[in-house]
Formats: structure tokens, sequence, C-alpha cells
């Protein structure tokens, strides 16, 4: 039998299948945030912004619930709180530096309590692993039910938004929740031939629902506003969110049943989504406040910025970039001395070739 600890262990074991998706949902996290500026001015892009976002947030918290078992490990939480609060203080501050230069801003202002922009994915991720701890004394099926209720009734109260990022914090735990409860079997299910059709069909489905019904808002999508901010008549607005829920988990599930098994020539990135995801906003920012950006026509430029969106995951996924800004990411210097070892290595090999010739 398999003790917990050993369990744990198994988790964090390099898999592809989780890699591969990894990379995949932190491509469409950059390129949704480049193709957002445009989401007012052209419908397609729109509708194509609308469907990313109905599965790649929810599946990427998904999986980081699936890879939240170690909670009772002695010293997990120590090790989440170095992890992502530390990182989240840090970047925070070179963040509000960073727009103080890029809109200039008479003054600096450091918010720690309000996420910029990204970050608050680290604050709320911190939040979603102490919740585990109060929601796993229940039964899995009370506690998905006990989650999705406070998801809804949280849109009722107007004061909570983007404060300690406790409006998604609420609004997307039940994803973080189920992916705790999943086992690598429930994806091994999802990914069957059979389970690949109705998946395609169920897509294709929402993609034709989006288009037809094009005044819905794309907040709605973000988990991010009270139904005061979104709904006509407050009090339907749990009724919306409720659909929302049920296309979230769904198109997520259609996501996982494509996702590659094995190992392919994106895998290796999928390792350093963090990276990407905490460096991406420095260069979307810039974009946005660029004259690039007005030049830009979407539709005709829409393969520039795929192409565009592809390769800056993969360089901020890089071992240059993942190397030189890991001290402020991960607080070690483990990838700074691996290169200064190969460094001294291959200057010690030239300097033997050298001496021998």
């Amino acid at each position: 039998m398999l003790t917990s600890q050993k369990v744990v262990k198994l988790m964090t074991k390099r898999d592809s299948y989780f890699d591969n998706a990894r990379f995949i949902l932190i491509f469409l996290v950059v390129f949704g945030h480049l193709i957002q500026s445009y989401v007012d001015t052209n419908t397609f892009v729109a509708n194509l912004y609308k469907f990313i976002y109905t599965f790649h947030m929810p599946a990427f918290i998904l999986i980081s619930g699936y890879f939240a078992k170690g909670i009772y490990e002695k010293g997990y939480i120590k090790k989440i709180l170095k992890k992502l609060i530390i990182p989240y203080l840090i970047f925070q501050v070179i963040y509000s530096i960073f727009y103080y230069f890029l809109f200039s801003e008479s003054t600096i202002s450091f918010d720690l309590l309000n996420p910029h922009w990204s970050l608050w994915f680290l604050v709320s991720l911190f939040f979603w692993h102490l919740m585990i701890l109060a929601f796993n004394k229940w039964k899995p099926a009370g506690a998905i039910v006990l989650a999705l209720t406070l998801g809804l009734a949280v849109g009722y109260i107007d004061w909570i938004s983007g404060y300690l990022s406790l409006s998604r914090t609420f609004v997307f735990f039940p994803f973080f929740l189920v992916g705790y409860y999943l086992k690598k079997e429930h994806f091994q299910k999802i990914s069957s031939s059979q389970a690949k059709v109705f998946a395609a069909i169920i897509i294709t489905s929402v993609a034709i629902l989006l288009v037809n019904f094009p005044n819905l808002d794309e907040k709605w999508l973000l988990g991010s506003n009270p139904y005061s901010d979104l709904q006509s008549i407050t009090i339907l607005g749990i009724f919306t969110r409720t659909g929302v829920y049920a296309i979230n988990f769904v198109m997520a599930s259609c996501f996982f049943a494509f996702v590659p098994h094995k190992r392919v020539f994106f895998t290796q990135w999928g390792t350093n989504t963090l990276y990407v995801y905490l460096l991406h906003g420095f260069i979307i920012r810039t974009f946005r406040g660029s004259n690039v950006e007005n030049y830009l026509d979407p539709m005709q430029s829409m393969l520039i910025l795929i192409i565009v969106s592809f390769l800056l995951t993969l360089l901020l996924s890089s071992k240059l970039i993942t190397t030189i800004v890991q001290p402020f990411i991960e607080l070690k210097w483990s990838r700074w001395k691996q290169l200064l070892k190969s460094l001294k290595e291959t200057k010690n090999s030239t300097f033997k070739n050298t001496t021998t010739d």
C-alpha cells in the first residue's frame, strides 16, 4: 500500500501530459492578453477571446488543484508561502515601478493588497491551498457543492472585487477543489476516442453559441466583478454565473481530452509556466501602450499575433530567461550555480586543451 508520502513523491514526478497541458494553457494566456486590446473593436477577436476564456484559466486552476495533494505534508504551507506570496510581493513592487515609468505617473503607488493585473493568481492560489484544509473535512460532493454555492453567492457582495483577489478566489475555487479530488485515471478516461468525439461536438457548439450571443460580457469569464457590475437585474446574476460555471467545467474537460499524453517538442517548456505568467505582463503592457498596437489590424495580423505569442512563450520559458530571473521567482540560485559551474568546466577544458597542444 502506498503511504501518503509516497503518493506525494509520485505526484511530483514530471508527467508529459500535464506539462503539455501547462504549455498550451500558458500560450493561450499570453495570446489572450495580447488580443485583449481588440476585443471592443472587432467581433471575431471578441468571440475568440471569450472562447479561450471559457476554459483556459479553469483548466489551469484545476491542474494546480490536482498537484495540491501534498497539502498535509510537513512544511507544505511554509513551502507555498515562500513559492507564492514572496514572489507576489516582489513582483507587486516591480510592477508598481514599471507602471510608474510606463504611464509617466506623478508618484509610485505601492498597494500590496490590490494585485496588479495577472498577479491575482498567486494570491488566490495561496488562499486555495489554505481553503483545502477546511473543505477537505467534508465529503467531496458536499465540499464541491459548498464551494460552488460560495462562488455564486459572492457575486452579491459589491465590495468584493480585486481587493486581495477575493472575488476570483471564491469564484474559481471550485475548479481547484475538483482538481484536488481528481485522479490520473479520470484524465485517461476523458482522453478516449469516444470522449474526443463528444468533446469536439461540445467545443463546436460552444463556439456557435458565442457567435450567436455576442452580447455576453467577457467579464463574466474573469470572475473579478460583482453582479451589480455585470447584470442589469442583479438578482438574476446567480443564474448567469451558474451557466458560466457549466460552460467552464465542460470546456475544461473538452480541453483535457485533446492534450497529448506523450512527450512532444514543447513538453519541456511546460515546466516553466510560472516564469511566463509573471514576466509576459511587462511585454504585453508595453505593447498596449505603444503605437504598434494601433497600427496592427487584428484580422490581417492574426497569424502574426499567434506567432508572436508562441515565440514570447518560448522565450520566457527558455533556459536563459529562467536562469536570469530565478532568484526573483523561486528565490534560488541553483540555475546560476549550474551555469557558473558549466562555464568553469568549459574554461578548464579549453585551458587543458590549449596546454596539451
